[in-house]
């Protein structure tokens, strides 16, 4: 797996396209932007993320109804099936993946989506964590599909807090490696204080990604 790419030097969102849709970002903040320059420094900083090719990562936010803090915060879509295939089995029928390709061509096997403000008014040490617990989803084959733990709950292993520790344990670590304060800086701050900033809070929305039913031959 190469490394990730250099962390995009900052430019006014109203000034540049987006590398994923390829449309001029609107002015205000830029969340996705952020997002993906953290998300990157983490994916190079870090050991244990570094099979994450961010150039095939699609960064989303998806804006929530009401602030409350309870309700999903962050979620990772695979775009593929069981080791990467193409085609999968759900409740006895057989689909395919639909695909998704930024505005270069480039195929993104995954979509990292953001809840706001939800996910922006958690701690800052949560913020971490939830964003370390759905990279650490990410197949460690990087093929498209979902890191497969051993037993019946394969997703977060037996126990989700053991998980969250775990994550958090990493993100305390990548701390401790000197990131650029610049990288996360926006993490500390809660959506009021993003907005009062900065102004406008802006982003990708990408829709889900649905499974296309294959249709039995004759």
């Amino acid at each position: 797996m190469p490394p990730c790419s250099p962390n995009p030097k900052p430019q006014p969102s109203g000034h540049r396209r987006d590398r994923l849709t390829g449309q001029v970002v609107p002015a205000g903040f830029d969340f996705t932007w952020h997002m993906r320059r953290l998300c990157m420094d983490i994916c190079d900083r870090h050991p244990q993320m570094r099979h994450i090719d961010m150039s095939r990562v699609a960064v989303a936010f998806s804006q929530t109804r009401k602030g409350v803090r309870h309700g999903i915060h962050a979620s990772l879509t695979p775009m593929r099936f069981e080791d990467g295939a193409m085609e999968g089995k759900r409740r006895g029928r057989m689909y395919r993946a639909q695909r998704l390709f930024d505005a270069a061509g480039i195929e993104m096997l995954y979509i990292l989506k953001f809840y706001l403000p939800r996910f922006q008014n958690e701690s800052f040490e949560e913020k971490l964590t939830t964003i370390f617990h759905e990279l650490w989803h990410i197949s460690a084959d990087f093929n498209g599909d979902i890191r497969r733990h051993a037993g019946r709950c394969y997703v977060h292993t037996s126990s989700e807090k053991e998980y969250d520790r775990q994550m958090l344990q990493f993100a305390r670590q990548w701390l401790q490696m000197e990131p650029p304060d610049e990288v996360f800086d926006f993490v500390k701050l809660k959506f009021s204080e993003l907005q009062r900033r900065y102004g406008k809070i802006v982003g990708v929305k990408v829709p889900q990604p649905k499974l296309i039913p294959i249709a039995r031959s004759a």
